[in-house]
């Protein structure tokens, strides 16, 4: 079976699971929403110039240097009207893309300079996500994020407890994670649990195990974002025997979904480069690995995309793609019922004819 092109896997049914909204507006957009709103701290007013100029900056191998680019993004996002464009325009270019559920997340205090309030900032992006889906055949649920540099995680989980009828699926923390542990923001993670909500966090992407260790067993994270860096506890002696640290191995048995986020770990440092990231190796040994995206404007990059150099890197084929659909679609944050509805009615039998034809 061949390694599928771009285009195919496009066509494709994909599952998304870690999408940052403020990383995915369109250039056009940016330029459009500063002049509608009087911000005046763009770069360039050139759209491909800011898409480059974007890229470049997300490209310097640090996290946190990484982040810096958000502060165009987050500056045009501070309003109900804007907040609805970039949600809807996400859903737009993700049904575009294939996708047939995704999970986007947003920090709502970062949304709220120009005074709306945290709830109208979530009404004004679900609003956004419900029209951008319509008619299109992808399903959004939005995931509440806390920055782990601020103090208003328990605030926001209790937001999110609040809209999770009304398009809220789960709860998240990011950030600058080297010297923000998990553990500082412990109590709106109990809330959560208490709640019967969800949540992942950001893990193992700029840090390793000891911050993995603190999400998953001081936390109680049902999903790492990224986790990439688990491989650190995982060893090859010289005759190619692996070897499973007590924790990689505690989150390969309980099948802990990894959102591993490729282009983006080699823009930020976390790997060197698509082929030597970890996430072949993770998949080569079963972990419930999933391919996303993280910021699809920084890093120029689109989840048919990130799909096709893993393929490439790795030689996955229609087999490997369908199984980390799956992985995906299972470790979502919506009701069994509806998972299920989703595996057995679009992904399985679309990828079983997709296989069929493929097979000499």
């Amino acid at each position: 079976m061949s390694v599928p092109t771009i285009d195919e896997i496009r066509e494709a049914p994909k599952v998304l699971l870690h999408d940052h909204l403020d990383g995915g507006l369109r250039p056009t957009t940016i330029i459009e929403l500063a002049e509608e709103t009087g911000y005046d701290g763009l770069p360039t007013t050139d759209p491909d110039e800011l898409a480059a100029w974007m890229a470049r900056g997300a490209n310097r191998l640090d996290l946190e240097l990484y982040l810096e680019t958000f502060a165009h993004t987050v500056g045009v996002m501070q309003t109900a009207d804007a907040l609805h464009r970039v949600a809807r325009e996400c859903a737009e270019d993700l049904a575009a893309d294939g996708v047939v559920y995704a999970e986007v997340r947003f920090a709502p205090e970062l949304s709220v300079e120009r005074g709306l309030s945290l709830d109208e900032v979530v009404e004004a992006i679900v609003a956004g996500f419900d029209e951008g889906s319509r008619g299109r055949g992808i399903r959004i649920g939005a995931l509440l994020t806390a920055m782990r540099t601020a103090a208003r995680s328990l605030e926001v989980a209790e937001l999110a407890v609040r809209h999770r009828y009304r398009g809220v699926v789960g709860f998240d923390i990011a950030g600058a994670e080297a010297g923000n542990p998990p553990t500082r923001h412990l109590d709106a993670f109990q809330y959560i649990q208490r709640q019967n909500f969800h949540f992942t966090i950001h893990a193992g992407e700029a840090y390793g195990p000891p911050s993995i260790w603190e999400a998953i067993q001081y936390c109680g994270a049902e999903r790492l974002g990224h986790g990439v860096r688990i491989v650190d506890d995982i060893s090859t002696a010289p005759d190619g025997t692996v070897e499973l640290g007590l924790l990689a191995a505690y989150i390969r048995d309980r099948r802990i979904p990894l959102e591993v986020c490729p282009s983006s770990n080699v823009h930020t440092g976390a790997a060197p480069s698509i082929a030597e990231h970890p996430i072949g190796a993770l998949a080569d040994l079963r972990f419930r690995v999933t391919v996303n995206t993280d910021n699809r404007l920084m890093s120029q990059t689109s989840l048919s995309r990130e799909i096709a150099l893993c393929c490439e890197a790795f030689d996955w084929d229609w087999t490997e793609i369908r199984l980390l659909t799956i992985n995906a679609m299972k470790s979502a944050f919506i009701a069994f019922d509806e998972r299920l509805e989703i595996i057995e009615n679009i992904i399985k039998p679309w990828y079983a004819q997709r296989i069929a034809a493929a097979t000499p």
